[in-house]
């Protein structure tokens, strides 16, 4: 393992840097509809989500959170990958109970 490896040369001790992990970002969200029962397929992309099925209304509902989340995001003037997890939740959360 990698993480253990240790050089001694001489007297002095050399120990390899830990990699510093990245923070993590959301790049995309996905939503998914389950209660489409007319067998119309529903699918619709933007520039952070990729929305599929559902029935018309839970389709329609889902575009809507989308649009009010990616408004919400420029006008922050940011991207998604420039959010934190915790802040793209945050305004998933609000963007769906408006």
């Amino acid at each position: 393992m990698r993480d253990n490896i240790r050089l001694i040369i001489g007297e002095k001790l050399f120990v390899p840097r830990q990699q510093k992990h990245k923070a993590k970002h959301i790049v995309g969200l996905v939503g998914i509809g389950l209660d489409n029962s007319d067998g119309h397929r529903r699918i619709t992309r933007s520039e952070y989500f990729l929305l599929m099925g559902g029935s018309a209304e839970t389709h329609e509902r889902m575009q809507d959170t989308a649009i009010r989340f990616e408004r919400e995001l420029k006008r922050r003037g940011k991207h998604l990958q420039e959010t934190t997890v915790e802040e793209s939740l945050d305004l998933l959360r609000k963007a769906h109970g408006a």
